[in-house]
Order: C-alpha cells, then sequence, then structure tokens
C-alpha cells in the first residue's frame, strides 16, 4: 500500500492521504479580505486531491500583515469575506482548509521584500529593536502591553478560524516573522523574562500557543511551523527546534510543520537540494514523537513515498509543485497504482479512461501517431 495514500488522524480528523498544499502568500488580498483571485486559487487546488489546503500566511492584527495585500484574520470583516468565498470553495471540493496564522514582526509594511512605509504602510515590532537588513527600518521593541494584545490577537483569529469552519490552526513561527523573532538568538537581545537563555526565548511564543489552545477546539489539529535552522552562524539550530517542538509537545500541540531560514537577509542553505529540510523534520519526529510536515524541494511521487516509508515525517507538503502542476495528487495516485476521486465533470480524464494520460510525460504524440484503445 501507498503510504502517501493512507489516511492518517490528526487530533480529531482522519485525512485520506498525507498531502498537504503548504500556505503560500498570494498578496492578492484587499484590506486584508480575500478577492476573487483566492476564490479561484483556492477553487482548483480544492480540486487537486490534496487531503488538506492550508491557507496562506494570515495575519491576526492588521499591522501584522507581511504587506497591505496579506490576508487577515483580525476583525469580523475579514472573518466574514473568507468564511463567504470559503463556502462557495466547499461546495464542490473535497478538501480540508486550515490557516496559518501570522504576525510578520519586524518584516511587515513590505511588498515582496520592498519596504512600503512610504506607501501606506505602518511601524513594525520585534523582540529587540533590529532590522532586518540595511535597507528596511528599525522596529520598535515590543512592550509588555503590545505582547499582551498580541498574544489576544493569537486567540481570537483562532475563534474566528472555528466560527467559519476551519479544520486546521497553524501558528507561524518560523521564516523570520515575530514568534520566530522571539526564538531566534539573532533577533532577540532582550533583557527580561522573554530574552536570554534558549528557555526565556520560547515564553513568549509558548505563551501564544496555550492562549490559542485554550480557544480551539481539541476535536481539530492545532500545530506550529517551526524552523529547523537559521542558516546563519550564532543562529537557532535543530536543537533549538527540538527543545521548542518537545514543549510544545507538553501543551497540547498537535503537530509541526519543519521549514528553514528567512530570519534575516542571507539567511537561507548555502545550496538547496531535494529534500533538503526534510532531515530537520526527521530529527524533531524522532526526538520528539510529534507527528511532522516536511517540507522543501519535494518535487515528484516517488520521493514523498520514501520520505513517509522512511518515517522521516508524517505528512508531505507542496508549495510551487502544486502550483506547477495543480493536479499533482491526480498524477501521484497514477503513479501508485491507485484510483482517487475525480470531479465528475473531470472524470473523462481518468487515466482509466483517457489514453492520453499515458503519454503525457513522453513529450506528447506525433500527428497520426497510434495509442491504446479508448
Amino acid at each position: 500500500m501507498s503510504q502517501l495514500f493512507s489516511p492518517f488522524e490528526l487530533a480529531g480528523i482522519t485525512f485520506p492521504n498525507r498531502i498537504v498544499v503548504s500556505p503560500m502568500c498570494q498578496h492578492m488580498a484587499n484590506d486584508g479580505q480575500p478577492s476573487d483571485w483566492h476564490l479561484m486559487h483556492w477553487g482548483h487546488l480544492a480540486l487537486s486531491g490534496a487531503a488538506l489546503i492550508m491557507i496562506e500566511s494570515t495575519a491576526v492584527e492588521a499591522n501584522g500583515r507581511i504587506g497591505p495585500h496579506c490576508l487577515g484574520l483580525y476583525s469580523d470583516e475579514t472573518a466574514h469575506q473568507l468564511g463567504n468565498v470559503l463556502d462557495r470553495v466547499r461546495k464542490y471540493g473535497d478538501a480540508r482548509f486550515g490557516v496559518q496564522l501570522s504576525h510578520a514582526g519586524r518584516k511587515g509594511s513590505s511588498v515582496r521584500g520592498r519596504v512600503a512605509l512610504r506607501e501606506g504602510g505602518w511601524r513594525t515590532y520585534a523582540p529587540s529593536a533590529i532590522a532586518v537588513g540595511p535597507d528596511w527600518p528599525v522596529p520598535a521593541d515590543c512592550t509588555m502591553q503590545d505582547l499582551k494584545r498580541i498574544r489576544h490577537s493569537f486567540a481570537a483569529a483562532a475563534r474566528r478560524a472555528e466560527e467559519i469552519g476551519l479544520d486546521v490552526v497553524e501558528l507561524h513561527a518560523a521564516h523570520g516573522y515575530l514568534l520566530h523573532q522571539f526564538l531566534s538568538p539573532l533577533t532577540n537581545r532582550r533583557e527580561d523574562s522573554f530574552g536570554g537563555s534558549a528557555k526565556k526565548r520560547m515564553r513568549f511564543p509558548l505563551d501564544v500557543f496555550q492562549a490559542v489552545r485554550e480557544v480551539w477546539p481539541t476535536s481539530r489539529p492545532l500545530g506550529v511551523r517551526i524552523s529547523g535552522s537559521d542558516w546563519i552562524e550564532g543562529g537557532a539550530s535543530i536543537e533549538d527546534a527540538i527543545a521548542f517542538a518537545t514543549e510544545l509537545k507538553v501543551i497540547g500541540c498537535d503537530f509541526v510543520d519543519v521549514s528553514s531560514g528567512g530570519i534575516a537577509t542571507g539567511s537561507r542553505p548555502p545550496q538547496v537540494t531535494s529534500s533538503y529540510q526534510v532531515p530537520f523534520a526527521a530529527a524533531v519526529r524522532t526526538a520528539v514523537g510529534i507527528p511532522t510536515w516536511a517540507v522543501g524541494m519535494i518535487v515528484s511521487p516517488h520521493q514523498a513515498e520514501e520520505i513517509l516509508a522512511q518515517r522521516a515525517s508524517d505528512f508531505i507538503c507542496l508549495g510551487r509543485a502544486i502550483l506547477d502542476d495543480p493536479r499533482w495528487p491526480w498524477h501521484a495516485a497514477e503513479a501508485m497504482g491507485i484510483s482517487i476521486p475525480y470531479p465528475e465533470p473531470y472524470s473523462r480524464s481518468h487515466f482509466s479512461v483517457w489514453p492520453g494520460a499515458h503519454e503525457r510525460w513522453k513529450g506528447g504524440l506525433k500527428s497520426g501517431e497510434t495509442v491504446r484503445p479508448a
């Protein structure tokens, strides 16, 4: 039996396969609200055969957005509009939907990496007054009142996510955003109870998780995207990720999604290779015994199958691979010799019916070339 297409239960939900569409920023929202682009984007992904679609990094505060065109769940209006689009998408698609809740911290108020303070941007906040890079403004230190407000904002966004029927919540504590900024020694130079030792740097992200855990139903999965490495000398390491995941498990975390990098300009791996982040997921899974999601340059079905068979991860997250091929799960099932449901209007393209499916990867057919009988 294929591991990729075997069921897996998280919290109270059984997912029919291990394929997750990663949260990928679209920068197409209007005042935090989804646009027609999102209806189209999520609509075709909902038909893909993936078990779960994670909505892009979604801000818990307006000034927690990465940029002015990012999604939010920071008001009843943003929740209403998001719920409206999801209701329309769910009408035809079978995939479950989750959301990645985030606060950008010092990486906010930007447009595709370019600071947008002069274009209707806003003042940013961080654990310490350290800029992302030379061309970025210095953020303000988070005060105790700021921390209290942000913690409340995460919990309020989770409540809204429940109200509009989302199945999964993931807190974003990677890629250099606010919770990651507290975890990394490169960005957290505080001298109070939220900075200094690794244990103190974990305190605020754990407080935020606890606040969300108190309002999010135990019958639906709640997890965290964490960072396996800062990829910079003196930054957070896999040992820090394991320690953080250990504490998260104790207070009720259902899974961790293990990525890396993004803490500062230049914080990226020296070389991007096939499955380059999977060893981080494997290390956390082995050390902590918590379900993990693997992400990063996972391209082919057989590659994904091998990752699961080696117990390096429990789920496979697809990003650019599924943007490139929105029917990736269909083609993966075909490669594994497994039949999965197709939407009825598309059933004539199923590989058991359409002979062209078997020629797809052969460079196409020449004019007049014979294929097997339909």
